[in-house]
């Protein structure tokens, strides 16, 4: 077996190198707490992405999600902007108030909302503006690490990761992920891996972190030896497969097969999901609520008939899903073919971008500002 060297973010060592990737509603507290106890408590497990303006404004929403559990350590948030100025009251805000050990920056987010703002996958086609973000971040981060998750660009005729790849290093940012997709592709069709060893080599100064299609900790592995980033990024490979992160530990230290859990371990570890939602929310009824979007992902492979997903997926309280989930032969072993893409798998969309944006990647002129700037977290 091939050894791989420590993940150096700043002070911080992970190793094995693993880092769950931020996404919007699905990487809280809860699910955060899921998988690192899976792993044993190795790895980064980043917070799901958290707007500067509502962390500046201090919105409710927004301070529930910044919090993090006693055991989390590093405590890692990943902050999205596109006015530098907010951006840096942001990291300074989160510098004096001790709100995280480690910043990770938003230029990969695909969605149409994000980036009709000039924000996420779109920003680092304007290279002025994502330079002037990176300045104010890594400026005012002290001694925080600042990393940053980008894609490869707009589209296929305007690429932009390795640009932004040498911008980063030049502004002191600690690391860069890369997801091997474009914003018009959003998660669709096959992750490039070549784009993530240009990088690597493009910016060997820093480590470079490989981030699509790892459904599989042999996907991980693969992708290190075929790249040779220095660490990988998980993302929908563990929607309904927490468990992930422990076979992702045994792969990179050899010391074991992947889980293969029954229905019945399965069964527990989604009742386990739905009280930690729970107890988080402060409301056991909305954590259910909350824990209904993983369901699908959870059961994917299981013979469980399309009856009982209804049934499951309108479950309102603890009792009832596990009434329910005490109905299903738990028995099962773990079913041939469950891994695989899971979550959206949509591709080749247009993407949208604010009135001019391609027009020119070094004017900037007016077209973000503050008012640019999203007011609610998580995606």
């Amino acid at each position: 077996m091939t050894a791989f060297s420590p993940l150096a973010i700043g002070p911080h060592v992970v190793q094995p190198p693993v880092v769950l990737a931020p996404m919007a509603g699905i990487t809280n507290a809860p699910f955060r707490t899921l998988c690192r106890e899976f792993s044993g408590g190795k790895g980064l497990f980043v917070s799901e992405m958290i707007t500067t303006r509502a962390l500046v404004e201090r919105n409710e929403k927004t301070m529930q999600l910044i919090h993090f559990d006693a055991t989390e350590t590093p405590r890692s948030i990943q902050l999205y902007g596109v006015d530098p100025v907010t951006v840096g009251k942001a990291v300074r805000m989160i510098v004096d108030e001790d709100l995280a050990d480690h910043i990770d920056l938003n230029f990969g987010c695909p969605v149409p909302k994000v980036t009709r703002k000039g924000g996420g996958s779109a920003l680092p086609y304007k290279r002025p503006l994502l330079r002037a973000i990176l300045n104010e971040a890594v400026g005012n981060a002290g001694d925080l690490p600042v990393t940053m998750k980008m894609r490869k660009g707009i589209d296929d005729d305007h690429i932009t990761y390795l640009d932004a790849g040498r911008i980063a290093v030049e502004e002191g940012v600690t690391a860069i992920a890369l997801h091997g997709r474009t914003a018009a592709q959003h998660y669709g069709g096959t992750a490039d891996w070549d784009a993530i060893a240009r990088l690597k080599e493009h910016v060997p100064e820093i480590p470079v972190l490989g981030n699509g299609d790892i459904w599989s900790a042999d996907d991980a592995l693969r992708m290190m030896r075929e790249t040779g980033c220095d660490g990988v990024v998980v993302g929908r490979g563990c929607l309904g497969r927490p468990w992930l992160f422990g076979d992702l530990v045994a792969a990179f230290e050899g010391t074991g097969a992947p889980a293969t859990p029954t229905l019945r371990e399965v069964a527990d570890v989604m009742v386990r999901h739905a009280q930690l939602l729970g107890e988080w929310i402060g409301d056991e009824a909305r954590g259910v609520i909350d824990f209904r979007k993983h369901v699908a992902w959870y059961l994917k492979g299981f013979a469980v008939g399309s009856e009982m997903r209804k049934r499951l997926a309108v479950t309102s309280s603890l009792d009832e899903l596990r009434a329910q989930l005490s109905e299903l032969d738990l028995d099962q072993s773990w079913p041939v073919g469950a891994d695989g893409p899971r979550g959206r798998t949509s591709g080749n969309n247009r993407v949208v971008l604010p009135d001019g944006w391609l027009k020119d990647p070094y004017d900037c002129g007016a077209v973000v500002g503050a008012e640019a700037e999203l007011d609610t977290s998580g995606g």
